[in-house]
């Protein structure tokens, strides 16, 4: 019946948020709309999952929604081989920290962050 299936964060700066996923965290950008000048939408791929970004805008005039980027009902998880390295870099590039690396007593160690738009983008890896 579905074929397919991706995360859309709404954004209220999607250049911020196409930086941050594509720049900062390592994301492929695959699609934008429009092709030319400021984008509506635009999706990337990370080791098969993939994650949009739309305008807040666009989604009120496309679809009647009123999106809220941030609300803290969602984290984003991205898998890293080091979060004490990756965590460093993305404060030191200015991404908010929420919470420190630390153990979390299952065999992983996590940290979290916010994207530009306050969404909450937690960072894993293994412990040893």
């Amino acid at each position: 019946m579905f074929e397919s299936a991706l995360v859309n964060l709404y954004t209220s700066d999607i250049e911020a948020g196409i930086r941050f996923y594509r720049d900062l965290l390592g994301f492929v950008e695959t699609f934008r709309t429009p092709t030319e000048g400021v984008p509506e939408h635009v999706e990337f791929r990370l080791d098969g999952f993939t994650l949009g970004l739309g305008t807040v805008e666009a989604a009120r005039r496309a679809h009647g929604v009123a999106a809220e980027p941030g609300r803290p009902a969602m984290a984003l998880v991205v898998w890293t081989r080091d979060v004490d390295e990756a965590f460093a870099r993305l404060a030191a590039a200015g991404v908010p920290t929420v919470q420190d690396p630390h153990d979390s007593g299952n065999g992983n160690r996590n940290a979290l962050l916010r994207d530009p738009d306050g969404n909450l983008v937690e960072i894993v890896s293994k412990v040893g």
